[in-house]
């Protein structure tokens, strides 16, 4: 379930985008993001840094649309979400807070997440989602540089890189747990 919310926004501003306008689809998004913050609210846990930063950058873009450029392109659009998320998660880690260690701290127990490798497996899954980002961005800037390039390419690179990012964040924890034989759900460092 957390997944689902945590990606919601994106799948809603992608299916937006083909049936709608790119304003409408970012203020949608936007407000999606913020309906996950208000639920997160409401259920007593943290606002998490990829929902605030998303729900700035899909607003931001919206105003832009609205004041600036209305007629940017579709392709524009989502480079400019792209590199919205890329910076969000590049951000997070660069502040020593990966995105991911939010979501990860209100899903296990304190236990594990006492455990030295925990803050480092955080690092790792978010670095996966940056990686996942930074491909979707250079997908829509290849599109742009060459425009003969069939639009299911960059299709096709954002859904693999989104799902890839997804498996390795549920398979990576897994992984660490049979290397390093800890407890259920541990992350512990390598050596």
């Amino acid at each position: 379930m957390a997944i689902f919310l945590i990606l919601a926004p994106y799948g809603a501003f992608t299916f937006l985008m083909l049936v709608t306008s790119a304003t409408s689809s970012v203020f949608a998004a936007a407000a999606i993001c913020l309906a996950t913050i208000a639920i997160d609210v409401v259920r007593g846990r943290s606002v998490k840094i990829l929902a605030a930063g998303s729900a700035i950058v899909f607003a931001a873009i919206g105003l832009y649309l609205t004041l600036v450029a209305p007629a940017l392109g579709t392709l524009g659009v989502k480079l400019a979400v792209d590199i919205g998320v890329f910076v969000i998660s590049l951000g997070s880690m660069l502040v020593r807070r990966p995105f991911t260690l939010q979501y990860a701290l209100e899903a296990v127990p304190a236990e594990t997440a006492a455990i030295p490798g925990f803050l480092t497996a955080n690092y790792v899954i978010t670095g996966a989602w940056t990686a996942a980002a930074l491909l979707m961005a250079a997908a829509n800037i290849a599109l742009l540089y060459f425009p003969g390039l069939p639009l299911w390419s960059s299709l096709a690179v954002a859904f693999a890189a989104r799902n890839s990012a997804i498996y390795f964040t549920k398979w990576y924890p897994e992984y660490r747990q049979i290397k390093y034989g800890t407890p259920a759900r541990a992350l512990p460092h390598a050596h």
